[in-house]
């Protein structure tokens, strides 16, 4: 998830093995900053527990602790990072086993929403449709993917309890680079200290984890020699060029277009003949912006009165909006305008995660909304949940705040160097270098923080090879940018993840052994 509105930013225990000083180590030592930093320790907490996924108990480990990664130089901490991972029991060969590593966006998104909403062996309960009744509670989650994969979810720098030592070091992470370097060592050393380094290792993010896991593929390669065998891509960002609606950037107004068309359908705002079929509707739309509408935004003001009218039409036809405010707005619909816009006949807004989701704001006049629906569906549910799964169940015993969405001011793009930051020509470059990786991307038609077509362009624009297009498996689902709340498509995720892990080490394994070339 994106970690603000306007930018982009979702019966276990037994077993304890050791419960640890958390408290005393990081949360006096970091916070209060009163100890030495050679005294802040690396704590774990274990804990086992089995969970039934299509109908096959899976017994796992799960541990839960903190690592500290240190000065190459002097070999003092310079940050703690906090995780934890589940590990299936029994396995005799960890050749064969994989480990996912799992995070979220923002920047600075703990894991908490792909950990309890869609990929660990527990999960917030929600209704089918995605949202939550108090009392919250987690359900065991038989749509887990730990019977295809382990999971390690990984908190950020000034994420979740992860800290840098000292404290007001944490800018230094806050950064493309200095994030995606952080991560890598995180990453080394987990595999170093639980012995992995012979394990199919993947990477899996959402929004601005998508961008980092990319990046952390190309930088791991490049720096320490680390391949991937997979990316698991949820709402996927690697090109912000496509997603930023700037003066003189056309570029995202075509590519968001059919997440309006999607979300005028499904509030009833289309014409009685799109309003028939959403994936027809979408369909058109897509035309529409590949045939007339992206090229009349590039004629700008050389564009024939006559066309304009037309591409008004079209552009109300598409989005459900009235006429005059498309052509007031210059052909170009900002999505924060589109949220306040399409349903204030309604007096309601939509969300920006999940145009599913409605609003009702203080009055119906304003050009903004005033809060995102989509999100405070859910922030209480998995706030409340994860906190007493945390220290209930996995014996965490911390007083500390868990950070689930750190208000990070500031963070350094500088890499993109006065363009927009474009980490697409990564992803190539390490589908190039490394032919066995394979790509698994999934995006909601409902998300306009992360839109679907957006996405569809980013990877049409790859560059890759032909004999590399396959190694990409692109999947879309009826919900928004966490389409794993909406049960029905968590589901579909499930079976389309299992399918993917499956195939991908099933292909490595048979190139491995030189049948195919």
């Amino acid at each position: 998830m994106l970690s603000s509105w306007k930018y982009v930013i979702i019966a276990f225990s037994l077993g304890l093995m050791s419960l640890n000083a958390f408290e005393e180590n990081i949360a006096v030592a970091i916070e209060k900053n009163n100890l030495p930093s050679n005294e802040i320790k690396e704590e774990f907490s274990e804990t086992t527990n089995q969970v039934i996924i299509d109908g096959k108990p899976i017994s796992y480990k799960a541990v839960t602790g903190n690592l500290l990664l240190r000065d190459d130089k002097t070999n003092h901490p310079k940050a703690s990072i906090f995780f934890i991972s589940y590990t299936k029991q029994d396995v005799g060969d960890t050749q064969q086993r994989p480990v996912t590593f799992c995070f979220n966006g923002g920047p600075g998104s703990s894991s908490v929403w792909l950990h309890l909403g869609a990929f660990g062996p527990k999960r917030v309960a929600l209704t089918d449709w995605g949202d939550a009744l108090p009392p919250y509670h987690l359900v065991d989650n038989e749509f887990s993917i730990l019977d295809v994969t382990d999971l390690v979810f990984i908190d950020p720098i000034s994420t979740g309890f992860s800290r840098a030592i000292p404290p007001e070091d944490a800018k230094k992470y806050h950064g493309v680079e200095e994030d995606i370097k952080s991560i890598a060592d995180f990453i080394r050393l987990y595999i170093t200290r639980f012995n992995r380094w012979d394990s199919p290792k993947f990477l899996a993010g959402e929004s601005y984890g998508t961008t980092r896991a990319a990046g952390l593929a190309g930088y791991m390669h490049e720096n320490q020699y680390l391949y991937v065998n997979g990316l698991v891509l949820i709402s996927s960002i690697l090109n912000f060029q496509s997603i930023e609606c700037n003066t003189g950037n056309d570029l995202p107004f075509s590519l968001i277009l059919p997440s309006y068309t999607a979300t005028a359908w499904f509030h009833n705002k289309l014409s009685p003949d799109l309003q028939k079929d959403l994936y027809k509707a979408i369909h058109e739309c897509e035309s529409f912006v590949n045939n007339e509408y992206a090229a009349a935004l590039f004629k700008g003001s050389l564009l024939p009165d006559n066309e304009r009218q037309e591409i008004v039409k079209k552009l109300a036809l598409f989005t459900g909006l009235k006429p005059d405010y498309v052509d007031q707005s210059d052909l170009r619909v900002d999505i924060m305008r589109f949220t306040k816009e399409l349903l204030r006949d309604r007096d309601r807004t939509v969300g920006r995660f999940d145009s599913r989701f409605t609003g009702i704001d203080s009055n119906s006049v304003g050009e903004f909304n005033e809060y995102d629906p989509s999100m405070d569906a859910i922030f209480g549910a998995f706030t409340a949940t994860f906190n007493h799964y945390l220290r209930n169940d996995l014996k965490w015993k911390s007083d500390m705040d868990y950070k689930i969405l750190a208000n990070i001011k500031k963070w350094d793009y500088s890499i993109a160097t006065n363009q927009y930051l474009n980490v697409s020509e990564t992803l190539r470059g390490e589908m190039t270098r490394n032919p066995n990786l394979r790509v698994f991307v999934a995006n909601g038609y409902y998300d306009l923080a992360a839109p679907f077509f957006a996405t569809k362009y980013t990877f049409n624009h790859l560059g890759l090879d032909t004999s590399l297009e396959q190694h990409v498996t692109m999947k879309h689902y009826d919900a928004g940018h966490m389409m794993y709340i909406k049960r029905p498509e968590l589901i579909k995720l499930k079976n389309d993840l299992a399918s993917y892990y499956i195939n991908t080490l099933r292909q490595q394994a048979v190139e491995e052994s030189g049948t195919v070339k």
